[in-house]
C-alpha cells in the first residue's frame, strides 16, 4: 500500500475552525472541510490496514466533527480535532487503539479507558494476587521507551474491599489502565508518521496479551469463554 500522510492543510483548517467555531463559518467552509475529512479518513483507513497485518481488528470508528453540547458548558458546535478508534475483534481480545489529531496536541492512546465494573474488579483482584507479570510487561525497556508510564484516573486511597497498605495499591487504586504517546506537529507531517503509529501499536501487544488473558479467565486461571 502506498504511504498516506497527514498534510499541513489539515492543521491549518483545524486552527481556523478553532478560531471560527460557529455554524455560519462552518457552512461557508463546508466544502473545504469535506476535502480535509476525506484525506483524514483515508489516513485512518491506512492505519487500520497496517493494524490488520498483526492484529484482529473488528472495526474503525472515526468520530464526527460535531460536538454534543447538551450537557456541556462549552457550547462550541464543532471539535477542533479529529479522533478515531480501532476496536479489536471478539470477546477473547481486549483493549483498543485511539488516534487524536489536533494542532499542538496530537497523541495515540491505548489500553482500558472505561472498563466496566466487572472487568475493573477482575483487574484489581489480579493485581492484588500478583502484579509481578504486569509490572514486568509495562517496565520492559523498549515498551517504556515508547509508552512511558501507565496512566489513568484513580481513587484517592483504596477501592472498597482492598487494603490501602497493599504493596500493589499504586496499581489497584487505578480506575483506568491506559498509555499515551504524544507527537509534535512536525512528527505528524513526516513521511514516516504512519510507520511510527504502527510501531507503537505493535509495542503495546504484550500488554494487551496479558490483559486479555486476565480478563478471559478467573483467578484460578480457568477460562470464562464458552
Amino acid at each position: 500500500m502506498n504511504t498516506i500522510n497527514i498534510t499541513k492543510e489539515v492543521f491549518v483548517f483545524l486552527k481556523k475552525l478553532e478560531e471560527n467555531n460557529n455554524r455560519e463559518w462552518f457552512a461557508e467552509n463546508k466544502k473545504e472541510f469535506k476535502n480535509i475529512e476525506t484525506q483524514v479518513k483515508s489516513f485512518y483507513a491506512h492505519v487500520m490496514e497496517d493494524l490488520k497485518l498483526h492484529d484482529d481488528i473488528e472495526k474503525m470508528k472515526m468520530f464526527r466533527i460535531y460536538r454534543d453540547v447538551r450537557f456541556s458548558k462549552d457550547k462550541s458546535p464543532y471539535k477542533a480535532h479529529f479522533g478515531g478508534s480501532f476496536s479489536r475483534a471478539g470477546a477473547r481480545l481486549r483493549g483498543g487503539y485511539y488516534l487524536h489529531l489536533k494542532p499542538g496536541d496530537s497523541f495515540l492512546a491505548t489500553g482500558f479507558w472505561e472498563p466496566n465494573k466487572e472487568d475493573l474488579l477482575r483487574i484489581r483482584k489480579e493485581l492484588e494476587l500478583d502484579a509481578d507479570e504486569f509490572r514486568e510487561v509495562i517496565n520492559e525497556t523498549s515498551f517504556k521507551k515508547i509508552w512511558g508510564e501507565v496512566q489513568g484516573d484513580e481513587v484517592k486511597v483504596a477501592p472498597k474491599g482492598f487494603d490501602k497498605l497493599h504493596p500493589n495499591i499504586d496499581l489497584i487504586k487505578k480506575k483506568q489502565y491506559i498509555f499515551v504517546r504524544k507527537f509534535t506537529d512536525k512528527e505528524i507531517f513526516s513521511k514516516d508518521f504512519s510507520k511510527k503509529i504502527d510501531e507503537s501499536f505493535k509495542a503495546i501487544r504484550p500488554y494487551f496479551d496479558l490483559m486479555s488473558s486476565i480478563l478471559t479467565t478467573n483467578l484460578n486461571g480457568e477460562s470464562l469463554l464458552d
